[in-house]
């Protein structure tokens, strides 16, 4: 185990657990010193599955996680971490938390909720969490 973790990565969804992960993360960050990196990975396959053009529904989820991430950011900041980068991507959420992120930003530690918002994605494919902690390739911490 690390006597520190430097590079925090927040998974985000907006749901209960999401946000219960996001307090945890902030204190961690702020007893590690840690550079905090909050990502929302917008599941495309449940955009998919709409009855809504693709790109009307992709646009109105990119405008509300982009001001959704700006207020997260601005409470770790105002926790007293400045060094907060937020991350907005489309695709698969399991892979792009368990491994891409994690290699493209050195991260130490994943933080994220036991459960998320994805019911319809949980169901039919499987927990995103699940997935995580079977495939990081870091360290992951399930917050309930």
């Amino acid at each position: 185990m690390l006597a520190s973790y430097k590079k925090l990565l927040i998974a985000l969804d907006g749901s209960s657990q999401s946000e219960k992960a996001f307090a945890e993360a902030v204190e961690i960050a702020k007893r590690n010193h840690s550079e905090v990196y909050l990502a929302w990975i917008i599941n495309d396959v449940e955009l998919t599955t709409s009855a809504y053009a693709f790109s009307k529904l992709l646009h109105d989820e990119e405008a509300f996680v982009k001001d959704f991430m700006e207020k997260k950011a601005a409470h770790v900041k105002e926790a007293g971490i400045h060094n907060v980068h937020t991350i907005i991507e489309v695709g698969s959420p399991k892979r792009k938390i368990a491994t891409d992120l994690p290699e493209e930003y050195d991260i130490d530690l994943i933080i994220m909720g036991s459960t998320g918002k994805g019911a319809l994605t949980q169901a039919l494919i499987g927990s995103t969490t699940a997935f995580v902690v079977n495939h990081a390739i870091c360290n992951v911490l399930v917050v309930k």
